[in-house]
């Protein structure tokens, strides 16, 4: 019996895009370093300060047995488009700049339901507070940039930015993977009596009408952001990046999981 997780026309639509994606055009001002930008890293929050410059907890959630707390993060996907992880939904807007003072638009988020309801409320207060930044800055060396975002009431964000994938590898193809419910025995002389991913490269039209798939074949290595459960089937949407020069016993490819465009249980 197949158990099938729906998606909108609309998502469906965009998740069948065939274009390559490419780098997008960095904004900077005079005081940014050359070699950063809002877009060239990814930002995680590292401090917030109140408007008198203490350390605002509200910001940060309690670390659990499992693992350490989800952080707040901020992608500045293009130069109009700001995206917010790690959290329980994805929240994304549009964005401008002028000079260093920046004014976020009220953001539009997905509608998945967490059974953590502190980072719900996190993530409630992320989506009401952003749009209130007023300045950016971007300071520190450029090894270990740190963004400052003020706000209306004088607080401050203090995030500290690791290169995106883009900066590191270029741009990227995006490919199409099916990935079969169970994982196959694979032979490795680094991974003996291993398990692998057993894929198949799915292909559209540029209409997102699916034309056909290739012969399945185990995978070896990972997906960066995907996690596999046995039992579901999944097709993935892929940004798959060049390594150069390759590191020893390594792919020449880096794959990064973008979206999961199917998905089913299999019983």
């Amino acid at each position: 019996m197949l158990n099938r997780t729906s998606f909108t026309a609309a998502s469906v639509l965009a998740a069948m895009t065939l274009a390559a994606c490419t780098s997008a055009p960095h904004a900077t001002t005079p005081a940014t370093p050359s070699s950063v930008s809002l877009q060239s890293h990814e930002w995680q929050l590292h401090k917030a300060l109140n408007a008198q410059g203490t350390v605002d907890p509200q910001w940060q959630l309690p670390g659990t047995p499992q693992g350490p707390a989800p952080t707040v993060g901020l992608r500045f996907v293009d130069a109009q488009t700001v995206s917010v992880e790690n959290l329980c939904n994805r929240m994304h807007g549009r964005y401008t700049l002028n000079g260093t003072n920046i004014q976020v638009e009220r953001l539009a988020s997905t509608l998945m339901a967490c059974p953590n309801a502190n980072l719900m409320a996190l993530e409630r207060k992320v989506g009401q507070w952003l749009p209130q930044a007023r300045t950016w800055k971007i300071v520190g060396n450029p090894n270990a940039p740190v963004l400052e975002l003020q706000f209306d009431n004088g607080a401050r964000w203090q995030l500290t930015g690791s290169p995106t994938y883009e900066t590191l590898y270029g741009g990227s193809k995006r490919i199409f993977l099916e990935v079969a419910p169970q994982q196959m025995a694979c032979s490795h002389p680094l991974m003996p009596n291993a398990k692998c991913l057993q894929v198949r490269e799915v292909t559209y039209d540029a209409q997102g009408i699916k034309q056909g798939h290739g012969a399945w074949e185990a995978f070896y290595g990972a997906i960066e952001g995907y996690t596999h459960q046995d039992g579901v089937r999944n097709v993935l949407r892929l940004k798959r990046y060049t390594r150069s020069p390759v590191p020893a016993d390594a792919s020449k490819y880096l794959y990064v999981l973008d979206m999961t465009v199917e998905s089913e249980r299999v019983r």
